[in-house]
């Protein structure tokens, strides 16, 4: 039986990233099944790496491109050993004043499609198997003007570090991955719409360190990973001021910089 890694939003950012350290790193994977809308850069992808890739092109927004995925998986009967959930995006701008489609679009993607996928995957995990979940570390904490990106994010970390406990007898472990600012094309997403200059100042991780590392926290079955300075930090600033101290600081902070 193949042994095989399945990496979701593998078209660009941390996604990519982890398809490339997996080829680089683990010799004990066979295939990689990348997952993403755009399927020219996961062809470019397939031609930077040694470890060979199934492209599968869907949008995993749309709940048809699950029935796809489940297809393939019954009629392959992989051994995947490594799950990484990375699809997902956000866009900053208040709740109601950005488009419904991309409100409920956040919580279709980075919710639903995640939690569906993982389910349709998991039958074919075997013990000490692999689960990442690209979460965020504003899922530490509400977020004025980027609540509901924030409130997909609080649901796959806390999604996930259940997911951990209950597999715990499978020897089967999950990781919540929750990067701060990363120098990808998230925040040409997320800022299409809403300028947010703040978030633009925030020092930003590289996407290649930010997928070591998380598998590398993945390897020592961390529940959930943070890498850099303002993901640590702001993780313990949430463990030691009450939300509402960090909603009335966030709220000076906005009024100040408008």
């Amino acid at each position: 039986m193949r042994s095989i890694a399945i990496v979701t939003g593998a078209s660009s950012g941390i996604g990519k990233e982890i398809v490339k350290t997996i080829d680089r790193e683990y010799a004990n994977i066979d295939e990689v099944w990348v997952v993403a809308r755009r399927e020219d850069r996961l062809t470019e992808l397939a031609a930077d790496v040694f470890v060979p890739l199934k492209i599968i092109a869907l949008d995993l927004a749309i709940p048809a491109s699950i029935d796809v995925l489940k297809d393939k998986l019954a009629a392959s009967k992989p051994n995947v050993k490594l799950l990484v959930n990375a699809a997902g995006y956000g866009k900053f701008g208040r709740v109601g004043e950005l488009p419904l489609e991309e409100e409920v679009g956040m919580v279709r993607l980075n919710c639903e499609a995640m939690t569906a996928i993982t389910s349709t995957v998991l039958p074919y995990i075997p013990r000490g198997g692999k689960i990442i979940q690209i979460a965020s570390s504003a899922g530490f904490a509400p977020q004025p003007n980027f609540g509901i990106y924030a409130a997909t994010k609080a649901y796959v970390i806390s999604y996930s570090r259940a997911l951990h406990e209950e597999l715990r007898e499978r020897n089967i472990t999950v990781t919540a991955v929750c990067p701060g600012p990363v120098k990808t094309e998230f925040f040409d997403v997320a800022e299409s719409m809403t300028s947010v200059p703040f978030m633009s100042n925030l020092p930003k991780t590289d996407p290649k360190s930010e997928a070591k590392h998380a598998l590398k926290d993945s390897r020592k079955g961390k529940p959930v990973s943070t890498y850099g300075p303002v993901a640590k930090g702001f993780r313990i600033a949430t463990k030691l001021l009450p939300v509402g101290l960090l909603l009335l600081a966030s709220r000076a902070y906005m009024k100040d910089k408008a």
